[in-house]
C-alpha cells in the first residue's frame, strides 16, 4: 500500500464542502548545507530529488501567480507553488537549471534594496550573496515570477508607516522599473505579518502575499506555506502533502479578484 494512502486512512475526513488548500512550498538557498543554523538551505542534490518526487507523482511546480490563476479557473489540481525567499544568487546557477529540466517555474522574492549584497540579517549563519539586477533579469527572462521580499529584509509586523511604505510600495516600484513587468506578489520577511502590514501590501498594489503560518490572518494577502528543507526526503514530503489540508484551512476569499471567483483549492 502506498505511504500516502496508508497515512490518509488514519486521518479524519474533512467535510465534503472543504476543498484541499493550495500547496505552496517555501525554499530559500540551494547550495552546500554544511553551515546552515537556520535550516534554510537545501543542497542541489536533495533539491533535484525533491523535484523528481513531484514529477513522479504527476505534480508540476509553478509560480504562485500561476497557481492562483489556475485555482480561480478550477484547474489547480496537480499544481504546487514553488517559492524562494531572500533572492539568493545561487538560485540562478543551482535551482534554475533543475527547474527548467522539469519544465517547472517558481516565484523568487527578491530585495531591490540589497542588490548584490549579502544576507547580513542572518547573524548566526554564513554570508551568502544576493541576486544582482542582472541576475534578476536573467531568471525573469527564464520564466520565473519576480516578487518583492521588501526593500531591505526587515519585519513589517509592528513597523511604522514610513517603513511599511518603503518596504512595500517602493520595493515594488523599483522591481517594476528594473524588469519592465508588473510585480504582483509580496512575501513578508521572516513570515511575520499583522493587519497593518497586510493593509500596506494591499495599498501598494500587490495582488497577493505569502507568509508562513499566518493563523487568523490567512487569506489572499497572507498565504500559508510549507517549509521544505534538506531533511525532507520522499517520506517526509509525502507526510507533509497528506497533512497539509488539515493544517492549512483557507477562508473562502483566498483568490484575488483579478484571478476570478473567490474559490480556492484543487478540485
Amino acid at each position: 500500500m502506498p505511504a500516502a494512502t496508508a497515512l490518509r486512512r488514519l486521518l479524519p475526513k474533512p467535510p465534503l464542502w472543504v476543498k484541499p488548500p493550495l500547496w505552496v512550498a517555501m525554499y530559500h538557498s540551494i547550495t552546500d548545507t554544511a553551515d546552515d543554523p537556520y535550516r534554510v538551505t537545501v543542497s542541489p542534490v536533495r533539491f533535484a530529488r525533491q523535484l523528481h518526487w513531484l514529477a513522479d507523482r504527476g505534480l508540476r511546480g509553478v509560480s504562485v501567480g500561476e497557481l492562483l490563476a489556475a485555482a480561480a479557473e478550477g484547474r489547480a489540481k496537480g499544481l504546487v507553488g514553488l517559492t524562494f525567499d531572500d533572492g539568493y544568487a545561487d538560485f540562478a546557477d543551482s535551482a534554475l537549471p533543475l527547474l527548467r529540466r522539469h519544465g517547472f517555474t517558481a516565484t523568487v522574492y527578491v530585495l531591490p534594496g540589497r542588490l548584490g549584497a549579502e544576507n547580513t540579517w542572518d547573524t548566526a549563519g554564513p554570508r551568502r550573496s544576493l541576486l544582482t539586477e542582472d541576475g534578476i533579469l536573467r531568471i525573469a527572462g527564464a520564466g520565473m515570477e519576480i516578487g518583492s521580499h521588501g526593500l531591505t529584509h526587515v519585519s513589517l509586523a509592528g513597523a511604522d508607516d514610513a517603513t511599511l511604505a518603503a518596504e512595500t510600495r517602493r520595493s515594488r516600484e523599483l522591481l517594476e522599473e528594473m524588469t519592465g513587468r508588473p510585480v504582483e506578489g509580496f512575501c513578508y520577511p521572516y513570515g511575520q505579518v499583522d493587519p497593518r502590514a497586510i493593509h500596506a501590501v494591499r495599498k501598494a498594489g500587490y495582488r497577493y502575499a505569502c507568509a508562513i503560518d499566518p493563523g487568523p490572518h490567512t487569506g489572499t494577502y497572507a498565504l500559508p506555506r510549507v517549509h521544505i528543507g534538506e531533511a525532507d526526503t520522499s517520506w517526509r514530503l509525502t507526510a507533509k502533502r497528506v497533512l497539509h489540508p488539515l493544517r492549512r484551512r483557507h477562508p473562502a476569499d483566498l483568490v484575488p479578484a483579478r484571478y476570478g471567483p473567490a474559490v480556492v483549492g484543487a478540485s
